[in-house]
């Protein structure tokens, strides 16, 4: 396993680490401890040491597997949490300090621990990156010893971007793949100027860059592949990146024309990782052997500049129209 820095966390951890929205099973299931058990550990035995969770996955199960696997075990594990997106209605309003304060206190409690590696909020209204009393929150519970770190969970760049003029941000998670590229063209350099840790999330587009989907393939009622295609229920850029189903079907196709010889879930991290200015990326897994295969990339040879450029060449062509401008 290789690792880098997460920006002025300063905490080294594994670029690829792991991201728990399924670790329980199949989005839809019932959340199954003992997957995710088999699966957490199986990560920590494969050197990675960063483990991304939020209290709203498995309705704060992920969380309490998280924790009770980690303080298991004799190695040191980061752990990155998400507050916010449980609040209801999810609107600006709802956002309040105290409610804040209770997320991440509910969530320390979940995980039976003391102090959260990286907090972040999830996903917030747009409006809520202009509030300072929302991020002064942060620094308070940084006293007090229940959060080390600051993060934001972004749907959009504009988001990020503001997200940096608050000192005690400190890291950005943000959807980033083959079908999403436009943070490449501002959020990266204002990253690496503020030394901003960036970590990639949905990097294989909900499974469309697998390369395993075809027009017959069908999803649970409860997967949110199936109810949230266009956004019923959160932001649709979180289900296939925001990308037409049969659109990047297509585009997949043409992936696999520039990448004839390699399984593209392995090309499509290896992609996101050749970007000096990512700390991680956290593929989820529903499987220990999901798990073992997404590991796979780390020991891919490089990407060539001409499979690069094809890859920026079909985004170009193909999927830049449909999501640029939205995220």
């Amino acid at each position: 396993m290789k690792y880098r820095i997460l920006g002025k966390t300063g905490l080294d951890i594994s670029e690829i680490s792991l991201g728990t929205w399924q670790v329980g099973g199949k989005w839809g299931e019932k959340f199954n401890y003992s997957n995710a058990e088999q699966i957490l550990n199986l990560a920590i035995d494969s050197g990675i040491n960063f483990i991304d969770t939020a209290d709203v996955y498995g309705d704060g199960e992920s969380e309490k597997a998280v924790g009770k696997v980690v303080k298991s075990r004799a190695e040191e594990i980061y752990i990155a949490t998400k507050c916010g997106r449980k609040l209801s209605p999810h609107i600006n309003e709802s956002y309040t300090t105290n409610a804040l304060r209770k997320c991440v206190e509910d969530s320390l409690s979940n995980m039976g621990i003391e102090c959260i590696d990286l907090i972040q909020l999830h996903c917030p209204p747009t409006e809520v990156f202009y509030r300072d009393e929302i991020f002064e929150l942060f620094d308070r519970l940084k006293q007090e010893g229940k959060i080390r770190n600051l993060g934001v969970s972004i749907e959009k760049v504009e988001e990020g971007l503001r997200a940096m003029t608050y000192s005690n941000v400190t890291a950005i998670q943000f959807i980033f793949n083959m079908f999403r590229q436009k943070p490449i063209d501002e959020l990266f350099a204002a990253a690496k100027t503020n030394n901003i840790g960036l970590i990639a999330r949905v990097p294989l587009a909900s499974g469309l860059l697998t390369g395993k989907f075809s027009k017959t393939t069908t999803f649970e009622k409860e997967d949110h592949r199936f109810f949230n295609r266009n956004g019923e229920a959160f932001d649709k850029g979180e289900t296939f990146s925001g990308v037409d189903y049969q659109l990047g079907l297509e585009a997949v196709e043409e992936l696999k024309s520039i990448f004839p010889d390699d399984e593209l879930a392995l090309v499509a991290l290896k992609w996101i990782l050749q970007f000096e200015e990512i700390s991680c990326v956290i593929p989820g897994a529903s499987s220990p052997v999901q798990l073992e295969n997404n590991l796979k990339a780390d020991n891919l040879p490089r990407l060539s500049e001409e499979q690069m450029k094809a890859v920026r060449t079909l985004y170009e062509n193909k999927i830049k129209k449909q999501v640029h401008h939205l995220w």
